[in-house]
């Protein structure tokens, strides 16, 4: 077994936390009672750490223990135009792709919406407190509840109660959306 990745990960995580704390290696090292040399071969991947020594060097640094063994998650994500999973309506030409489900702890889910002229994407309510946010990237759609779609040009923006019967029908040729369904 190859141990030398999870101690680069250590490594990389200290010298990112003890940075972000803004604090010196002496002063780290003082305040998880370690050795300054221990902290150093530890920050430069030649240390052997034990569980002790982590946890006091999180509880120094005000992070997590498992943040000093986890790799950074990227925090950029790039969907690029026509990639990603795209669903099909069967009663119009209309695509939605999912760009970004909803995290942990947070309640809403982005897609971009492809549509062509015709009747519409017509949607039955939603679960109760959902709100559709719609803003149109280009062409013309009528959009929000059923009973009263609004016409959106590009640029425009609208919210509306989705746990009521809505549509999005576009109006001309290329519209496309970004549509924000928001569980309140």
């Amino acid at each position: 077994m190859d141990n030398r990745a999870p101690l680069d990960v250590i490594a990389a995580s200290l010298r990112r936390h003890r940075a972000r704390t803004g604090l010196s290696l002496t002063e780290v090292a003082k305040r998880a009672g370690v050795a300054k040399s221990t902290l150093s071969q530890l920050e430069s991947g030649t240390g052997n750490p034990s569980v002790e020594t982590l946890w006091a060097l999180a509880v120094a640094l005000d992070t997590p223990f498992a943040a000093l063994l986890d790799p950074p998650r990227p925090k950029v994500q790039i969907i690029r135009a026509g990639e990603g999973p795209a669903i099909y309506s069967d009663q119009a030409d209309y695509s939605a792709t999912l760009v970004a489900s909803s995290p942990p702890n947070a309640r809403r889910d982005i897609y971009r919406i492809v549509a062509s002229p015709g009747p519409g994407r017509k949607s039955e309510p939603h679960m109760p407190g959902v709100v559709e946010h719609v803003v149109l990237g280009s062409g013309r759609a009528l959009v929000g509840p059923t009973d009263d779609p609004v016409e959106l040009f590009p640029g425009d923006y609208i919210a509306y109660p989705g746990d009521l019967p809505h549509v999005f029908q576009a109006l001309e040729e290329g519209t496309a959306a970004t549509l924000v369904s928001e569980h309140v």
